[in-house]
């Protein structure tokens, strides 16, 4: 026999109890009806009885007596007989009536009571229905954590995706700033390359004219106190300056303090090449004030080229000053 199977019942643990054992249930159960038919046959054969023979003498009033044999003697005659009373024949009995047989009450042995149990059937629908309800709760709740799971996954791909966008994008921003600048160095180095040999050959040139100048001088020139160099000593258009300082003063941002004593001024000196181009910036004067000195170079670099001059000319070096108050 298979061991009881534990169940729970409103969550309390519950053992089906086993079957009843059949066998002496049967038994009695034959037992019982065969005393049964036993008593039934024994009560039916004592009611059995014969019924009582009943006899009767008919007379018939038509039959004669017959006379007595005649004696040698003067016989006596005799009294006359008394004729007999009909009596009319009795009806037959009525037949015996059987007795019904008397069947005992027997009483009836009460069949063993299997111990109630609960409804098996209902609690272990009950037990499938939870625990199907559990299994679709469990399947949705993991449905919802794997839909949880690949929704982060993608935002995480595509965060991945975008950062290392950005970063491809950064990389190659900086490369470009970078080929930018070492172009821009180069070719600020070639510039400064090409101004030092214009410079070399301007000096080199401007000496070899202060020297046949001064050989002028030495050989004819003697008692012009000096009036030939000055007569041959280069003039600054001031309207060509002018032109230069106001475009720079354009190109010029200064976000610092302006409210300081007196008007800072700050000098430097350009390089440019024919075109306007500038070649070079360099500070032979400063301010005082360190941000508005860089602030006013690199308004300079800022206004490459320079203006011309009216005859669309310009000067090779040049110094400017720009005031701060004087600023846009």
């Amino acid at each position: 026999m298979a061991s009881p199977t534990p169940i729970s019942v409103h969550g309390v643990p519950y053992t089906i109890p086993p079957e009843p054992n059949k066998v002496p249930a049967i038994i009695v159960a034959l037992l019982v009806h065969a005393g049964l038919l036993a008593f039934l046959w024994v009560g039916i054969k004592w009611q059995n009885v014969e019924p009582t023979a009943v006899e009767a003498e008919v007379w018939d009033m038509k039959t004669e007596t017959a006379a007595p044999p005649p004696r040698t003697q003067a016989v006596r005659q005799p009294d006359p007989v008394p004729v007999p009373k009909v009596v009319p024949p009795l009806p037959p009995p009525p037949p015996p009536k059987v007795a019904e047989p008397v069947v005992p009450k027997v009483a009836k042995v009460a069949e063993p009571v299997a111990p109630k149990t609960p409804d098996i059937a209902l609690e272990r629908e009950k037990e499938k229905k939870k625990l199907l309800e559990k299994k679709l709760l469990e399947k949705k709740l993991a449905d919802e954590k794997v839909a949880k799971d690949k929704a982060r996954e993608v935002a995480e791909l595509d965060a991945k995706e975008k950062a290392l966008a950005e970063k491809k994008e950064k990389e190659l921003a900086a490369k470009k700033e970078k080929a930018l600048a070492d172009k821009l160095l180069a070719d600020k180095a070639k510039a400064e390359k090409a101004a030092k040999a214009a410079q070399d050959l301007f000096d080199e040139k401007l000496i070899q004219k202060i020297r046949e100048m001064e050989m002028k001088r030495i050989t004819g020139g003697m008692g012009n106190n000096g009036g030939a160099e000055r007569a041959t000593a280069p003039k600054i258009d001031a309207g060509y300056v002018a032109a230069i300082t106001s475009k720079i003063k354009r190109s010029t941002s200064y976000n610092g303090d302006t409210d300081v004593e007196g008007n800072p001024r700050a000098t430097f000196k350009i390089e440019q090449l024919p075109t306007g181009e500038i070649i070079s910036v360099r500070k032979t004067k400063s301010s005082g004030i360190r941000a508005f000195d860089e602030a006013v170079e690199r308004g300079i670099n800022n206004s490459s080229p320079l203006p011309k001059k009216k005859d669309g000319t310009v000067e090779r070096s040049i110094e400017v000053s720009i005031l701060m108050k004087e600023l846009d």
